[in-house]
């Protein structure tokens, strides 16, 4: 990314500051330092730490650039993460991040924050996409337990927050209604996560499902997995600021089931009302994916949360501050 940001002309300036601790506070004269050198208009903090060396960076500047946050997850209120909230303008990446912050924040005046959600590029996940012969091959090859029967994939960290416990009594379920399916678990596989992938291996295995559960470490080929799939899953058992997933799936014209809450929620509601499920019902989901593998409900192409979206939605509000 950095060598496409420089060949388009932005100037990228790295300076250490990931680490969470006092030392890291010593960056902020630093930063001083280049803000006045650079003179910016602007400056954007996208996380928590960030947000802090540019809150303290800018005092005293004087014109000082116009401060910008935005807010990506449901982080634990308190202190420390309040600091996003000091932006001039405070972006949530969907109606459900703002309704938290305002229901937690009471001093966060409600005009200071604007909704830009995420979006994704739609020729990176076409609507319609199919996989070339000589992937569908490869992939088989690689996990033949796929083959043969309509595909689930859920696609998620390894953590018990992405609800794998659920997808895989899910399998389970629909194997004793004499449905047949397959289940990838595509990217559980993860360092220091041995101890929850055993978990669900015995889950797999006590159920009876060896032969038609796979798990997977990250892959790079997810637009692929996608389009063969039957269904996508986003099964997370606590609410998420937004439902990446849920866009690309259905950018491919692919079904997505999934929880009704949290931003997953909020995108099923606007663009596939179908796949709605009442969080941690079990027995619904069931259902729901029955119906959905007999008759899936037509897709139609995403006219929104697409990445220009969100492009022009994050330059009109920088030209609203610096036309003010």
């Amino acid at each position: 990314m950095v060598s496409q940001l420089e060949a388009e002309g932005s100037r990228h300036i790295t300076l250490d500051i990931g680490r969470k601790s006092l030392g890291t506070f010593m960056k902020v004269g630093q930063l001083r330092k280049l803000l006045r050198e650079l003179r910016p208009d602007i400056v954007h903090a996208r996380s928590r730490l960030p947000a802090w060396l540019g809150w303290w960076a800018l005092k005293g500047m004087k014109p000082a650039p116009h401060f910008v946050t935005t807010v990506h997850g449901l982080n634990s209120p308190g202190r420390y993460s309040a600091i996003l909230l000091r932006g001039e303008r405070v972006i949530a990446v969907s109606q459900t991040l703002r309704d938290f912050m305002l229901s937690h924040y009471s001093w966060l005046e409600p005009g200071r924050v604007r909704v830009i959600p995420r979006g994704i590029d739609p020729d990176a996940f076409p609507y319609g996409h199919r996989p070339d012969d000589g992937w569908r091959k490869a992939f088989f090859a690689e996990f033949p337990a796929l083959a043969g029967a309509p595909l689930l994939t859920l696609p998620g960290r390894g953590t018990r927050l992405k609800g794998h416990h659920d997808a895989i009594e899910l399998v389970a379920e629909l194997k004793r209604r004499g449905i047949d399916v397959r289940l990838l678990l595509l990217g559980v596989i993860e360092p220091g996560r041995e101890a929850y992938v055993d978990e669900l291996r015995n889950l797999v295995r006590a159920r009876g499902l060896d032969a038609q559960v796979v798990m997977t470490p990250p892959r790079s080929d997810v637009r692929d997995i996608y389009a063969i799939s039957s269904l996508v899953l986003q099964l997370s058992n606590k609410p998420e600021s937004f439902g990446r997933t849920v866009i690309e799936a259905l950018s491919l014209c692919r079904p997505v089931l999934g929880y009704a809450h949290g931003g997953v929620g909020e995108l099923l509601a606007e663009l596939y009302p179908a796949g709605r499920v009442p969080p941690a019902d079990r027995e619904r989901l069931v259902e729901r994916a029955a119906e959905l593998l007999r008759v899936a409900p037509p897709i139609p192409m995403l006219q929104s949360y697409r990445l220009s979206d969100m492009q022009q939605a994050t330059l009109a509000l920088y030209d609203e501050l610096t036309a003010a």
